[in-house]
C-alpha cells in the first residue's frame, strides 16, 4: 500500500467510532491500579537514595553493587512517565488537588510541569500527530537552524549520527524537550518562537501554573542533592546514573513512536504512529507502551486492552497498521535522516541526502 498515491485518510475520531462496539465496557472505565504502580516506583528511588546516602562508607571496590540498583531506579524513572502519562489521560483520580499532586510527583523526575505536559501531549500532539503543528515531531528541512534543530540533528538516531553523540542523546534528548518547550510558553508564549519544532501558546492561567510546578519540580532535584550531601559519587551512582537509564529508555520509545513516520495532513494514527514487537517484560514493565497507535486511537483506555485493540487492528486494517519489531524500527531509522523535506520524504539537515519515507512500502509496514 502506499497511501501517498492513493491519499486516503481516516481520523482518529473514524477509528474509535468503528473500534469501540467491539471493546469491552470494561476497557473504558479508570483504572486506578496505575496509581499503585506510581506510588510503588515512587518508593523504589526512595529506597535507592537512602542507600546511596551510605555510598561514601562502603569500599570503592564495591560500588559496583549499586548499579543493578541504579538500573532498577532508571525503570522507575520510565514507569513514572508512563504511569502518569496514562493518569493524565483517564478520570482515575477525580479529586482534583490528589491528581495534580499525583502528577507532579510522576513527572518531577522528568523536569516536566504537569500543565505543561497536558499542553504539549495531551493538546497538542494527540491533535495534530505528526503534522505542521505538531511539537513532537521532525524538524522540516526549511525550518530556522536554531539551537534547537542543531541539537535535535545532533542527537537523534539518523544515517548521519555520530556514534557517541547518539549516546549523549539517549541520555539528554529528554532534557532538551521539555527545556525547549519550557522556556518557549514561559519567556515568550507567543507562538512564534523559532527554536521549538512547533511553538503553541498556553493561557495565562496555564502559564502561572507551569511556572509554580516548575519551582515545585526544582525544590524536589534539590532536596533530592541536599539528601545526598552533594557528594560526587553519591550523585553519580545515586541521581544521575538512575536519571540518565531512565530517559534512555523513554528516549528508545520515544524516538520509535513517530520520528520515521510521514507527516499527515488528517490526524490518522495507523499511517503516523507505530506500534512495536518488543520482549513481553517490557510490555508488562513499562504498562504497554509499544502499543502506541492503540493509545492513539484511544488515548483513555485502559492499557490492559491495548492487545486486544491490536488484534482489530490487525484484523480490519492489515495494510494499513505499522507494526514492527522494535529492532527493525530502529535499523530503519539509523537508515534514513531526521528532516521533513515534505510529508513523505526525509532530508538530511544540508539537504544533500533525501530519501522518502521507508514505511510507504508495505513490506517494510508488515515486518517481523
Amino acid at each position: 500500500m502506499n497511501v501517498t498515491d492513493r491519499e486516503i485518510w481516516i481520523s482518529q475520531a473514524e477509528y474509535a467510532k468503528k473500534l469501540r462496539p467491539l471493546l469491552p465496557p470494561d476497557a473504558f472505565l479508570p483504572d486506578k491500579s496505575k496509581v499503585a504502580i506510581l506510588l510503588i516506583n515512587v518508593a523504589i528511588l526512595l529506597l535507592g537514595w537512602g542507600i546511596a546516602k551510605h555510598l561514601d562508607q562502603w569500599s570503592w571496590y564495591l560500588l559496583w553493587l549499586y548499579v543493578p540498583l541504579a538500573i532498577a531506579m532508571g525503570n522507575s524513572v520510565i514507569i513514572l512517565l508512563f504511569s502518569t502519562h496514562d493518569l493524565m489521560h483517564s478520570s482515575a483520580v477525580k479529586q482534583p488537588l490528589l491528581r495534580k499532586v499525583l502528577s507532579l510527583i510522576g513527572l518531577s523526575m522528568l523536569w516536566m510541569p504537569p500543565t505543561l505536559w497536558k499542553a504539549v501531549h495531551n493538546r497538542e500532539h494527540h491533535s495534530n500527530t505528526n503534522s505542521l503543528q505538531d511539537p513532537d515531531r521532525n524538524y522540516l528541512f526549511d525550518q530556522p537552524k536554531s539551537w534547537g534543530k542543531w541539537i535535535q540533528n545532533l542527537f537523534v538516531p539518523s544515517a548521519e549520527v555520530h556514534p557517541l553523540w547518539l549516546a549523549v542523546g539517549m541520555t539528554s534528548s529528554w532534557a532538551v524537550h521539555a527545556f525547549r518547550n519550557l522556556t518557549a510558553v514561559l519567556l515568550f508564549n507567543d507562538g512564534a518562537t523559532r527554536y521549538p519544532v512547533f511553538s503553541f501558546t498556553v493561557s495565562p492561567k496555564e502559564r502561572k501554573a507551569i511556572a509554580l510546578e516548575l519551582l515545585a519540580v526544582i525544590a524536589i532535584h534539590l532536596s533530592i542533592l541536599s539528601y545526598l550531601g552533594w557528594h560526587p559519587i553519591l550523585l553519580l551512582l545515586g541521581y544521575f546514573l538512575p536519571i540518565w537509564i531512565g530517559y534512555c529508555g523513554a528516549m528508545i520509545y520515544i524516538y520509535t513512536n513517530h520520528m520515521l513516520c510521514r507527516m499527515t495532513p488528517v490526524n490518522d494514527p495507523l499511517i503516523n504512529s507505530i506500534s512495536l514487537r518488543v520482549p513481553k517484560i517490557f510490555d508488562v514493565l513499562h504498562l504497554n507502551f509499544s502499543y502506541h497507535t492503540e493509545h492513539h486511537i484511544f488515548p483513555g483506555l485502559n492499557s490492559d486492552y491495548y492487545p486486544m485493540v491490536q488484534e482489530l487492528l490487525q484484523e480490519l486494517y492489515p495494510d494499513r497498521f505499522n507494526l514492527l519489531e522494535i529492532g527493525k524500527v530502529w535499523q530503519l531509522m539509523m537508515q534514513t535522516p531526521r528532516h521533513y523535506r515534505d510529508d513523505t520524504t526525509f532530508t538530511s539537515i544540508s539537504g544533500d541526502v533525501s530519501m522518502p519515507c521507508p514505511l510507504s512500502d508495505r513490506d517494510v509496514q508488515n515486518v517481523g
